[in-house]
């Protein structure tokens, strides 16, 4: 090879893995779950529409409230991937729909990640009164502690 084609030849290698390198840092949005188009919102009609004609109507939701009856609720998020870096939740909403206890439709509301509040989550552990102590110690330990009456099934 002369040096030219050599020299043309790191110049082409060093433009792709640039281009590679490049590609690795673009920032990807990733979308999930569903909020209901505002067009099939409007179809809604509070104090007429009962749960199951908003399930015809915008789909079923993405959770329901704790108790029988309860809520349903559409949530969609989205994330920013961007390279190595953990993703980043850029926006939420969050679709609440409510009823009254006739099953009827309440109130809608929607919700943005502004909204949100954070939440923190209790750490604590419930000790387990066993200290250090393995299953076999355990069950080593348990022989000689039972009633030979409770085995034949005497009173």
């Amino acid at each position: 090879m002369t040096s030219a084609g050599a020299t043309g030849l790191k110049r082409a290698v060093l433009v792709l893995l640039s281009a590679v390198l490049l590609a690795g840092c673009v920032a990807l949005n990733r979308f999930h779950g569903y909020i209901p188009p505002d067009e099939d919102l409007a179809r809604l009609v509070v104090g007429q529409d009962t749960r199951e004609t908003v399930t015809a109507t915008i789909g079923a939701p993405v959770s329901s409230g704790m108790l029988s009856g309860g809520d349903f609720y559409y949530v969609q998020s989205t994330f920013r991937h961007y390279g190595p870096f953990a993703p980043q939740e850029t926006d939420r909403q969050v679709l609440a729909v409510s009823f009254d206890s006739d099953g009827v439709l309440a109130n809608i509301e929607r919700f943005g990640l502004a909204d949100g509040r954070v939440v923190v989550l209790s750490r604590r552990v419930t000790d387990d009164n066993i200290r250090d102590t393995t299953f076999i110690r355990q069950l080593m330990g348990n022989i000689g502690r039972f009633d030979a009456g409770s085995l034949i099934g005497d009173e």
